[in-house]
């Protein structure tokens, strides 16, 4: 019998902090949505934001009786962040369509959109996430961590993260970039050793069999980055799909989280994708799982719901579409419920990844039943 032959591929994923515009855009705009929801859970929110230079537009939809400062609760995150200046703020908003408001709001509560969202979930780390996206988002978060113990680095920040596989399973870290804003009076040789020192290898620790001695570091190789966030580029809701998701591994339906409610397919029900494919994974029934769903404006339920295991399922996937029929309900009604979703919980999605963070609800493990 001919002998397989080794499949090698690299796979690179980013990650991006607080600072970066974007996801700045994404924070004040889950900060809105959590103060929607703690006066009024069944506010129906989609108020994003953009930001350049010293000026935020706030913009998009709200139906809710809460009483919201946006003016405030942007500048009270924007200070949070690390901007010490003040933002000239513009506003358009106004009230849900009344013909989605009609389509939500029907018999049994339905999806506000059509959507196509994904779930995905391997066993290559303890958090059910691809190698490289997590250690990305590790990178940054130890960045922010040491950023605020200081005055000499500033919140805008990019990682970027490549692992070699073979025959899908990670081998070793190829490259590890980092990029961080900084004060003028700081030299190359200085944040490098600093950002070595302080940041990457604590985070590499735990992952130490992936790296050797030909994993190439990189840090700042654009040399200065002294003007950061809205003054060194423009950001906006939404832009950062793929650092917010799996990192390029596995497919996204193409809408954004941030800023939107639970009636929002885009986010919960991608939440809920994730939810049972991780289910699937952690339960030994798979080594890697992606979850399709399909919705609909104004149905309740998804059109269509598909699994794919990869070939790496231990059982038959015929199995598996049981064991999921019996555990989980894709009715939006219940994934708002089973997940709990009506609760400000969102403005600490927006950095760091939506996925493999078991703060939230979606990232818990059950039992499933096999009767």
């Amino acid at each position: 019998m001919k002998k397989k032959e080794t499949t090698r591929k690299i796979i690179t994923s980013e990650s991006v902090n607080i600072g970066h515009p974007d996801k700045t855009c994404d924070y004040i705009a889950d900060s809105f949505l959590d103060e929607a929801l703690r006066q009024d859970k069944n506010s129906q929110m989609a108020v994003e934001c953009a930001i350049k230079n010293d000026k935020l537009f706030i913009y998009g939809e709200a139906t809710t009786t809460a009483k919201i400062d946006y003016d405030a609760i942007a500048k009270k995150a924007l200070k949070e962040i690390g901007y010490q200046n003040e933002f000239t703020i513009v506003k358009e908003l106004s009230e849900q369509s009344v013909e989605i408001n009609r389509a939500v709001n029907s018999t049994e509560i339905s999806a506000n959109d059509q959507g196509i969202v994904y779930g995905y979930a391997t066993n290559e780390t303890d958090t059910f996430m691809p190698l490289p996206i997590t250690l990305a988002h590790e990178l940054m978060k130890k960045y922010d961590a040491y950023r605020r113990s200081g005055e000499e680095f500033f919140a805008d920040a990019k990682s970027q993260v490549s692992v070699l596989y073979e025959d899908d399973k990670p081998i070793r870290v190829t490259d590890l970039l980092i990029s961080v804003s900084h004060a003028e009076n700081l030299k190359s040789g200085e944040i490098y050793a600093k950002i070595m020192q302080n940041v990457i290898k604590p985070t590499i620790k735990k992952y130490e069999k992936y790296f050797d001695d030909n994993t190439k570091y990189i840090i700042n190789p654009s040399g200065k980055f002294t003007i950061w966030g809205s003054f060194g580029d423009s950001g906006c809701v939404g832009r950062k799909i793929i650092v917010d998701t799996y990192g390029g591994v596995g497919r996204v339906g193409g809408g954004c989280f941030s800023s939107k409610n639970a009636t929002k397919v885009d986010r919960s029900g991608a939440y809920y994708a994730r939810y049972v494919a991780k289910n699937i994974v952690a339960n030994g029934l798979a080594d890697r799982c992606e979850v399709e769903a399909c919705f609909a404006i104004g149905v309740a339920k998804p059109l269509s719901i598909s699994i794919d295991c990869f070939g790496t399922n231990k059982v038959p996937e015929e199995q598996i579409e049981k064991f999921v029929s019996k555990n989980f309900d894709f009715s939006l009604s219940n994934i708002i419920k089973e997940l709990d979703l009506l609760k400000p919980i969102y403005k600490n999605t927006a950095c760091y990844g939506h996925f493999g963070r078991g703060e939230f609800p979606w990232e818990k493990v059950k039992n499933l039943r096999e009767e």
